[in-house]
C-alpha cells in the first residue's frame, strides 16, 4: 500500500508538470505523455483500493478470503490503460494536418525526469508486487515501464520537430500516436494475465512441484495423487490428494493430512491454505522413500 500511495503522488506530480508545460511549448507528444500519467493516477488508486480490500480477512460470505478484489483492481488498470492509450492516439492523429508553431525545446526536461521517476518506480513495485504475489500491483509497475517507454518516444519525437521544423512538424502528433499504441497494446497485455486468474489458471510448474515435494516429504505421505490449485489474490488455494497406508485408521490419517497442510502453508507463504483429501495407497513405499505420483 505504501508503494501504491507512493505511485499515485509521483504520477500526479508528473501529469502536472507534462501537461502544463507541454500546453505552453506547444507540444502534443508531451501533453499525451502528461495524459498518461493522469491515467496512471487513476490506475494507481484502483491498485491501492483492491490492495485494501484484498486484506481483509475471510468472513462467512467469503470463506477464501477477499483476495479477488484485488486481482479484478488489475484488471480494471488494464481496461484504464487501452482506453487511455486509444484517446491518446485518436487525439494525436487529429492534430496531425493542424498548422501551428512548433513545438519548444522547454518541452524536454519533463519528460527526462519522468524517465528518472518511472524507472525507480518501476524497480519498486516490480519487486514489491512478485514478493507479495500482488497482480495489481505488477500490473502498474508494467504500466510504469511503459511510461518510460512512452516517455522516451516523445522526447525523441519533440527532439526531432525542434531540429527541423519546416520538415518534421507532425513528427510530434506522430508521438503521441506512438506513446498512445504503446500504452493500448500495454493495458492490453495487463487484462490479459488479470483473466488467467479469474479463470482459475493453474500456477506454474515450479510451484506445483515445491508443493508436492513438501507434501511427500511428510512421514506417512505415500505419495500424492492429485494437485490443483487457484489464486484468489496475493495467494494461492489448493486442493490435494494424498496416498496413504490402506491400514491406517480414520485418526492417523487425518493426523497425516494434517500435518502436511501445516507443513506446506508454513514453507510456502504464497499458498494460503490446503484441503487434503486421503486415498489409499495403491501399493506399499519403496524402502527410501515413497513411491511416485
Amino acid at each position: 500500500m505504501r508503494v501504491a500511495t507512493a505511485g499515485i503522488a509521483a504520477s500526479c506530480l508528473l501529469a502536472v508538470l507534462n501537461i502544463g508545460v507541454g500546453w505552453h511549448a506547444g507540444s502534443t507528444s508531451v501533453v499525451a505523455a502528461g495524459i498518461e500519467f493522469a491515467g496512471d493516477v487513476l490506475a494507481s488508486a484502483v491498485v491501492l483500493a483492491g490492495v485494501r480490500l484484498a486484506a481483509k480477512p475471510p468472513d462467512g460470505n467469503h470463506p477464501y478470503g477477499h483476495g479477488r478484489i484485488e486481482t479484478l483492481a488489475g484488471l480494471m488498470v488494464g481496461i484504464i490503460l487501452a482506453l487511455g492509450g486509444a484517446g491518446i492516439s485518436v487525439r494525436s492523429v487529429q492534430k496531425i494536418a493542424e498548422a501551428h508553431p512548433p513545438p519548444s525545446v522547454t518541452g524536454a526536461w519533463p519528460l527526462g525526469a519522468a524517465i528518472v521517476v518511472k524507472a525507480f518506480l518501476a524497480a519498486i513495485k516490480l519487486r514489491t508486487g512478485r514478493r507479495v504475489g500482488s497482480a495489481s500491483l505488477v500490473a502498474d509497475a508494467w504500466n510504469d515501464a511503459v511510461d518510460i517507454l512512452s516517455a522516451a518516444v516523445a522526447l525523441a519525437a519533440l527532439l526531432v520537430t525542434v531540429s527541423d521544423p519546416s520538415r518534421f512538424l507532425a513528427a510530434d502528433h506522430y508521438g503521441g500516436v506512438a506513446v498512445g499504441v504503446v500504452v493500448i497494446l500495454t493495458g492490453l497485455h495487463v487484462m490479459r494475465d488479470a483473466t488467467l486468474d479469474l479463470i482459475d489458471t493453474m500456477p506454474s510448474a515450479a510451484l506445483l512441484s515445491e508443493m508436492r515435494a513438501v507434501a511427500a516429504g511428510v512421514p506417512g505421505v505415500w505419495g500424492v495423487e492429485k494437485l490443483y490449485a487457484r489464486k484468489t489474490g496475493l495467494q494461492y488455494h489448493a486442493d490435494l490428494h494424498l496416498e496413504v497406508d490402506p491400514a491406517m485408521t480414520v485418526q492417523a490419517s487425518h493426523e497425516v493430512a494434517s500435518a502436511v497442510r501445516v507443513r506446506i502453508r508454513e514453507t510456502m507463504p504464497s499458498v494460503a491454505d490446503v484441503l487434503v483429501h486421503v486415498e489409499p495407497g495403491r501399493r506399499p513405499p519403496e524402502s527410501g522413500g515413497p513411491p511416485p505420483s
